[in-house]
């Protein structure tokens, strides 16, 4: 007893901060039980933001669930057939946050501890909460799900990010993430590439079993975030959920190096001197022009920069998806943008506006202007003005100042 009070009295034995929290099919988190401190509660809510899924995300997870528990009548054959069921949009989930101590398996890791999920029920009204039950026979529940059409639906690509992982522990990743992703896609990296030695090795010789017993000094991976499918099933190649995005590494981009300069592909036994493979390399080697949408309505760039034949779309689809010449509109688009960019460094209490923006910089890659696709799902915004004469760059490290009123107060100098 006297040694575990002395190693409790020098901060070395776990503790425990149970907590209880709801979610809104968005993703706004409430506490209704969690600790005091600012710090500890911020890594509950990373934890929470990064596993439990919301919007399209969660919407494909319930559905899913209703049809592997036989609750679905008829044949799901498109995404409309999915989208006709109702989702529960409330959800209760009770867990602890533990300080010390060493992670079992399913613990979420985070820097200094790890959360343990007890509990997640949902509700339709907020007042009568049920949980899914474990499956008696998952074969059966399986079954089931493949008997829908709609099962073999996939999501759309939204971003890709090449991630190259060193043995000692660097990680680059091209183009940088948002800085609510770049843990995350840390994290899976060493997840995916091995977080031992032993099981950085293990898994390169599953991968290259006639590459010989060295160890790569480096790995590389490219992971493709997706639009969910709208049901998930046990054949999807996801790695893992963000949020309200999947995971997918993709195929054939997985390589290793020796010696940090000639490039293996683990899929074919090819190699390449630094970089990307030529086939991948392109995915990132896109020409941007840099677009400015204002909040009256305005889109304008450079003379030239823009094919006349493109103009209209162009200021069309940005408008449209930003919201620019209705103020209503705008303000929920560049809030929503604001938060995305800036999830950790923000404290918003409930009511509170944000500043709204005059003026927002993206950039367009060209290639979109002549793809169906929506525009949308294409470009970036990189700068934000409030004044219409400074411009803040969105990812720089320092938060703009206009946003000091909410700034997390673990982030002021």
């Amino acid at each position: 007893m006297g040694e575990a009070k002395r190693r409790k009295q020098l901060g070395l034995m776990p503790t425990v901060h149970p907590f209880e929290a709801q979610l809104d099919a968005d993703g706004t988190l409430t506490f209704t039980q969690a600790p005091e401190d600012a710090d500890l509660r911020g890594k509950i809510e990373q934890a929470l933001r990064l596993t439990q899924p919301y919007g399209a995300a969660w919407d494909s997870q319930y559905r899913t669930q209703l049809v592997l528990h036989g609750r679905v009548d008829g044949t799901l054959t498109t995404a409309e057939d999915v989208a006709a069921l109702p989702v529960a949009p409330h959800r209760h989930v009770t867990g602890e946050l533990t300080t010390g101590g060493q992670p079992h398996e399913g613990d979420i890791r985070l820097d200094g501890g790890h959360v343990r999920l007890r509990g997640v029920q949902h509700s339709f009204d907020g007042q009568r909460w049920e949980a899914f039950p474990a499956n008696a026979d998952p074969n059966a529940a399986v079954r089931r799900l493949l008997n829908h059409p709609a099962a073999r639906l996939t999501g759309e690509t939204v971003a890709s990010y090449a991630v190259e992982q060193y043995r000692e522990g660097r990680t680059d990743i091209d183009p940088e993430p948002p800085a609510e992703l770049l843990e995350a896609i840390e994290g899976l990296a060493r997840e995916y590439h091995g977080e031992t030695d032993a099981e950085w090795l293990e898994i390169h010789l599953e991968l290259a079993p006639d590459a010989g017993d060295e160890s790569p000094v480096a790995k590389r991976v490219v992971f493709d975030l997706t639009q969910p499918a709208p049901l998930q099933t046990p054949f999807s190649r996801a790695f893992a959920v963000l949020g309200n995005v999947e995971v997918v590494p993709q195929e054939g981009s997985a390589a290793y190096t020796l010696d940090g300069e000639e490039w293996v592909s683990y899929a074919d036994g090819q190699t390449f001197e630094g970089g990307l493979p030529a086939e991948l390399a392109d995915i990132f080697d896109l020409e941007t022009v840099p677009v400015t949408v204002y909040a009256d309505g305005r889109v304008e760039w450079e003379d030239s920069e823009i094919p006349d034949e493109h103009a209209e779309r162009l200021r069309t689809e940005l408008r449209d998806t930003t919201g620019a010449g209705t103020p209503d509109d705008w303000a929920k688009w560049t809030r929503q943008m604001l938060e995305n960019v800036y999830a950790e460094e923000l404290v918003i209490p409930d009511g509170t506006d944000l500043p709204v923006p005059t003026a927002v910089r993206l950039d367009i890659p060209l290639d979109a202007l002549t793809d169906p696709d929506p525009l949308a799902q294409t470009f970036m915004e990189s700068e934000v003005t409030f004044d219409g004469q400074a411009w803040r760059d969105l990812y720089d490290e320092e938060l703009p100042e206009e946003l000091s009123a909410v700034a997390h107060p673990g982030g002021l100098n």
